[in-house]
């Protein structure tokens, strides 16, 4: 298959389609995402949003960001997926070298990525392109809406 990797640079009805077809194979609880969400990721400084297309259309997509901290750029790979027709071609590959380029071009120090234990193939492919296991622990705080306009938080709480 002839794939090439390039960066989404506008959000037009066929990337969000694409992100509608491809996030539920990569998390039974994704929810589709609206055009506007998908503007917000591909026009962030902090985002890249790749995409593998082939005579097929989008085939593939993972997003960059790269945070400026306190202790330098740090990239994070995210939302890594291939469709099910097209994986075992060495698509997430692809997608993952040219992050990794687009990451060090930018003066990263480092790039993480996180992958379920049961992913197996994804877990080899990882280790593959030189990236290994930290021991460490995520934490996460659940419960936000995928549009933050659809449900506003509550107020914190403030005691004296």
């Amino acid at each position: 298959m002839d794939v090439r990797v390039e960066i989404a640079r506008e959000a037009g009805q066929e990337l969000v389609d694409a992100f509608g077809r491809l996030l539920p194979q990569l998390s039974s609880r994704a929810e589709p995402l609206r055009h506007e969400a998908v503007e917000r990721m591909v026009t962030s400084d902090a985002n890249t949003v790749l995409i593998a297309r082939s005579a097929h259309g989008i085939v593939g997509t993972l997003t960059l960001a790269l945070l400026p901290l306190p202790s330098g750029l740090r990239g994070r790979i995210e939302d890594v997926v291939v469709d099910s027709a097209a994986r075992g071609q060495g698509i997430a590959g692809l997608l993952i070298q040219e992050a990794l380029r687009i990451a060090e071009k930018a003066g990263a120090r480092t790039v993480d990525l996180t992958s379920r234990p049961d992913r197996e193939a994804a877990n080899r492919l990882y280790e593959r392109l030189g990236f290994h296991a930290r021991h460490s622990t995520v934490y996460r705080v659940e419960g936000f809406p995928a549009d933050p306009a659809e449900k506003p938080l509550p107020a914190p709480a403030i005691s004296p």
